[in-house]
């Protein structure tokens, strides 16, 4: 099962919640009706009196909606809230100690391994245990919750197979599950709060009695429905841990880290003392809870000698005592290959196959590239100032030193001097790294640019759209460069906003499709000695991997277009279903390969255009000799 099918799997299992969370209403109307039968003698003379049952239906269903909303639109900027409901702070890397800072590090190797934006981390500090949760509606704007018990009793490799763990639900859409699991379930949970007000509200006469009975029996009917909320967690859950951590071998290649895990947590203690825990019990990694006498039927997590056999019976031994290929390279091989296993010679299956995929050779390829990072830049994306300055540094232009002072220039009369100063310092170290290391640059700059507000990042976004627009023309890369940038700052810049499906048909998107395809064809044959025939073949070749191309109205060569259009077409493909995505994702990977030969300017608007469509797609391409410095500017500005 690849990234795609994961995610219509979870579309349907979000159909499956759906229902059983209406089945669990039901129950919870039909114990409502009956104690309100009981309590005002209405019972057993007359079983059925509609107009109390529609009565009690309605009040019911206007409860736990409005619990539901409630809880849903205070979810809405993500899961940052979650992490703050239960005690959590963000890991800032100036404030971390050195297990702060191993945490860091791995997932930042991780999130450029997998090509996400690299997560926010929050450390539970009050927490001892050993546990660790993701949370988040997409990859783009996910984060990592870990107990501090989990920093102090587990090695290096351990943490990396719990966070290894994490990513997994980050890429196979389980989070967005969750958080509406987390918005839904306290609708019933709104029940019992309910009937713990009219309990205190009982008046010290008898006829306060009706109130104080009925205010006990909403608590016991909520307590009901929270045991319908376990059973239905543990119902969407248990599956996805076991899918978890298969990932996280896969991840790492050692499967010794997570069963060395599994083996502390029989030893140790994964459950949480913070109240927030019962509705967020199915985010963590382990049983958040204290174990009951139900506890295989209502636990959310399976049992650990469950995992730990499933874990040991993986097909991985020999993949763990082999070094993968990167390893067995010298770093100056390294540094001249992505890490993708299928090279040169890749397909387009395996493209697609790789996207919401981390292998160890990606793992290791992440570490190879960060390695190359001088200490200046890499400890510069972790603080305020000197990452908007790494921003601001990657859209001067390092070929034509005219329209570089002109950038200059226009940036003094917009930044402060301090500002402009430290993007030139940074500028002349960027201007000397490998092409490939710019856009994991970007990615370790994000969380510390999400510090920022809302308007912070929208006036980066706009200075670096003016240090474009100082050049006179638009290159790819400046256009990448802005797409991610704008992509990794929507959660903070429009937290509100979500992806939701609105095209479920390829005749919706085909004229964008059409769009990508030119753009990606003409990058593709933009050296001298490419030919119109070259590029128009290149586009249909495309055109016919789309779903029901045959039925569609073709061009014959690409259609023409600006920077503009492209990132409307992007934006509309953004709502299209998994399915649809991925044949699109097949269709541009078709393209590119289709002459063997990729150059790292495809690669860059490849990959830009899986991330902003919301498929993590790895860094995968060998560049070609010879065309590592190539700039391309195929499109005027619009």
């Amino acid at each position: 099962m690849n990234f795609f099918e994961h995610q219509d799997r979870a579309r349907q299992n979000t159909q499956q919640l759906i229902g059983l969370f209406s089945l669990s209403i039901a129950v919870m109307i039909m114990a409502i009706y009956i104690a309100t039968l009981f309590l005002f003698r209405m019972a057993p003379r007359v079983w059925w009196h509609p107009g109390i049952f529609l009565y009690v239906a309605g009040i019911t269903i206007i409860a736990i909606a409005v619990g539901s909303l409630y809880k849903i639109a205070c979810l809405r900027e993500g899961g940052s809230v979650i992490a703050q409901e239960l005690g959590g702070r963000l890991l800032l890397p100036e404030m971390a100690d050195e297990q702060g800072q191993q945490l860091l590090n791995i997932v930042e190797e991780m999130a450029i391994a997998s090509g996400i934006s690299v997560p926010q981390v929050y450390l539970l500090d009050r927490e001892t245990g050993i546990n660790a949760f993701a949370a988040g509606f997409t990859p783009n704007d996910a984060v990592i919750g870990v107990t501090r018990g989990t920093l102090q009793h587990l090695s290096r490799d351990e943490l990396q197979g719990v966070i290894g763990h994490e990513f997994s639900h980050i890429l196979n859409g389980d989070m967005r599950l969750n958080l509406r699991l987390v918005g839904l379930l306290h609708g019933i949970l709104f029940i019992y709060l309910t009937g713990e007000l009219l309990l205190r509200l009982r008046g010290k006469e008898d006829k306060g009695l009706p109130i104080w009975a009925f205010g006990l029996a909403l608590m016991a009917i909520g307590g009901i429905g929270l045991l319908c909320g376990r059973l239905i967690k543990a119902a969407v859950s248990r599956q996805r841990e076991f899918l978890a951590d298969a990932s996280a071998v896969q991840f790492t290649r050692n499967p010794n880290g997570l069963t060395g895990v599994f083996q502390k947590l029989q030893q140790m203690d994964s459950r949480l003392i913070s109240p927030g825990a019962e509705a967020a019990s199915h985010m963590f990694f382990g049983n958040a809870l204290n174990p009951s006498f139900w506890e295989n039927m209502f636990s959310t997590h399976p049992p650990l000698a469950e995992r730990i056999r499933r874990v040991g019976g993986l097909n991985v031994s020999n993949l763990a005592a082999m070094p993968s290929r990167n390893q067995m390279r010298s770093p100056s091989q390294q540094s001249q290959t992505m890490g993708f296993a299928g090279g040169s010679n890749a397909t387009p299956s395996q493209i697609v196959n790789q996207v919401g995929s981390v292998t160890p050779e990606h793992f290791a390829h992440a570490q190879a590239l960060l390695s190359q990072l001088p200490e200046s830049l890499r400890l510069g994306a972790r603080e305020q100032q000197s990452a908007m300055a790494i921003a601001l540094a990657l859209a001067l232009d390092t070929e034509n030193l005219q329209i570089k002072e002109r950038q200059i220039a226009w940036l003094r009369e917009v930044q402060p001097t301090d500002l402009v100063e430290k993007t030139l310092e940074l500028s002349s170290e960027i201007s000397q790294l490998d092409p490939r290391i710019r856009l994991p640059l970007v990615d370790l700059a994000v969380p510390i640019l999400r510090q920022n507000s809302a308007k912070e990042c929208q006036t980066l976004c706009k200075c670096v759209h003016g240090l474009v627009v100082a050049t006179g023309s638009l290159s790819l890369w400046h256009f990448v460069l802005q797409l991610i940038l704008w992509h990794r700052l929507q959660p903070n810049i429009n937290p509100i906003s979500t992806t939701t499906v609105e095209f479920t048909s390829i005749e919706q998107i085909w004229p964008d499709s059409l769009l990508i395809l030119s753009v990606i064809a003409r990058v593709g044959h933009s050296q001298p000695n490419a030919s119109s025939e070259d590029i128009a073949y290149a586009f249909r070749s495309g055109v016919f991997r789309l779903p029901k191309a045959g039925e569609q109205e073709k061009p014959q060569i690409p259609l023409s277009c600006n920077f503009t259009e492209l990132k409307k077409s992007i934006e509309r493909l953004r709502l299209a279903t998994p399915k649809l995505k991925q044949a699109i994702v097949d269709a541009c990977a078709h393209t590119v390969l289709l002459d063997n030969k990729v150059t790292p300017s495809e690669a860059d608007l490849l990959r830009a255009i899986a991330m902003t469509l919301n498929c993590p797609i790895p860094p995968f391409l060998n560049p070609q000799p010879g065309v590592s410095k190539q700039k391309q500017s195929f499109l005027k500005l619009s």
